[in-house]
């Protein structure tokens, strides 16, 4: 356990910042699983109007570190390819 003041105040920032990183990447997932929903019903044009939030809640996200860029962009060519697909 930590013993200096220092050490007890960066252990508390770990929590908080541990906190925030989590509820960040909940929201993600949740974005994410909204939009293959609508793919999954085959809404083109809602889905083409969720992905641009989507996209931009991936981009944020990614901006702040919590994941990587490259999976950013992974995983919005793969949502963007699925919405091409849809007849």
């Amino acid at each position: 356990m930590a013993n200096s003041a220092q050490a007890r105040k960066r252990a508390r920032q770990a929590i908080k910042r541990r906190e925030h990183n989590v509820s960040s990447r909940s929201k993600l997932r949740t974005a994410i699983k909204r939009l293959r929903k609508m793919i999954e019903a085959g809404n083109k044009t809602e889905a083409e109007v969720v992905f641009s939030k989507t996209a931009s809640t991936i981009d944020s996200i990614a901006g702040k570190g919590i994941i990587h860029r490259n999976k950013a962009a992974r995983q919005k060519s793969r949502l963007s390819a699925a919405i091409k697909a849809i007849l």
